[in-house]
């Protein structure tokens, strides 16, 4: 098995839903990280592009990574393959990387993930009849279950909210603490400095959704969205997105002398009841790191992605051993943003980033992902 290294990770700062980012195609928004992880790194050339999008029903054209390597000036002999496991899209598209590298069948490959939410389409099913005589729904692809099949038990298809209120009653976390939760977290976005790994695109140099003046009389002012009397709400959720990540990884050979940012050691999925999918990452952060002989004592810094707040609480519940200070350091989802196909590469780009500044030790990235999984990957320096 060959050493896998993270040369290098950017990103687009991530907008908001009809925000400035809302006329920029997600071909484009993936064809702005390949090109400047392409150019500052002098990696015009890479054996294979795989990128993760959770919606591909739109301008994403199917595969976006081939459509998105093609308008980023890659050469044509570059194949492009897209991966779609939901919210973990972008992690996937690096673990998928970090295997061909370590197999021996690529030695650079350029990861990441892509969505707009804002531009994602409404679909038009096809009638089960020719020549229908009523009226069509259009259904929204933007986010959540749609077109369901009526063979799955109903169980399994509560709304993501829905979900969150589950472990939020399944942890006794209060609506205080989730909001208390989520103002840390602009408040520590709003903080960080992010200019390593962003590369700025539509104008936009800076997340659009830190708020840095929101406050806990703000938050309690806002309504529960999914229980009439329930805890989950638009403030201590993660919004909707706009953005796309790109990391480029290699092996020995292909670092040229460079410096990486950080080695890939292992990777992990799990999967649980999907109403308590936020809590996947529990089982696949132990797994993780088991195979890369760490303890979650053994980590300088932990990336969980911000679904929910209630989410993140119930899966610090579930981890007594990971101390909680070093879970996301810069602010998470909640703040930053949450374009699903992007965020797992972002997580990962960001662990990479602040291993390499603080020149050694430990960091695991991990997220949850709807229909009840988990991801994870280790990554040392």
């Amino acid at each position: 098995m060959r050493a896998v290294y993270v040369v290098d990770a950017v990103r687009t700062p991530f907008g908001r839903y009809g925000g400035a980012l809302a006329g920029i195609r997600p071909d484009d928004l993936a064809a702005h990280v390949i090109a400047s992880i392409a150019e500052r790194n002098d990696q015009h050339t890479a054996d294979e592009v795989i990128f993760g999008n959770a919606n591909g029903a739109g301008e994403e054209n199917r595969n976006v990574a081939r459509m998105a390597a093609l308008l980023a000036g890659l050469p044509v002999t570059t194949p492009g393959a897209t991966v779609n496991r939901l919210c973990g899209s972008g992690m996937e598209a690096v673990v998928q990387a970090y295997r061909m590298i370590a197999l021996g069948d690529a030695s650079t490959v350029i990861a990441g993930g892509v969505e707009s939410m804002t531009r994602a389409p409404w679909v038009l099913p096809k009638p089960e009849k020719a020549f229908p005589a009523g009226g069509q729904e259009l259904v929204s692809t933007t986010l959540g279950w749609r077109l369901v099949n009526p063979k799955m038990p109903a169980e399994h298809t509560v709304p993501l909210g829905e979900g969150a209120e589950l472990i939020a009653d399944k942890h006794g976390v209060s609506r205080a603490e989730q909001d208390a939760y989520a103002l840390a977290s602009h408040q520590k976005a709003a903080k960080a400095s992010f200019a390593r790994e962003i590369v700025p695109i539509g104008g936009l140099t800076r997340d659009e959704g830190i708020r840095e003046d929101t406050s806990m009389e703000a938050l309690a002012r806002l309504k529960p969205v999914f229980r009439k009397n329930g805890t989950v709400t638009a403030g201590n959720s993660s919004p909707l997105n706009d953005g796309a990540a790109a990391l480029l990884l290699t092996d020995e050979a292909g670092l040229r002398g460079r410096e990486p940012l950080a080695r890939i050691t292992a990777c992990a999925a799990s999967a649980l009841e999907p109403r308590y999918f936020g809590l996947g990452p529990v089982e696949a952060a132990g797994r993780a790191l088991a195979k890369a002989g760490k303890a979650f004592g053994d980590l300088a810094t932990f990336e969980l992605n911000e679904a929910f707040a209630a989410q993140v609480l119930g899966c610090l519940a579930e981890l007594p051993d990971l101390d909680p200070a070093i879970v996301n350091p810069d602010g998470g989802a909640i703040a930053l943003g949450h374009p699903l196909g992007a965020s797992g590469a972002r997580l990962t780009g960001t662990v990479a980033h602040r291993l390499a500044a603080a020149g050694s030790g430990a960091g695991l990235a991990c997220l949850c992902i709807g229909v009840g999984q988990g991801l994870a990957v280790v990554l040392e320096r």
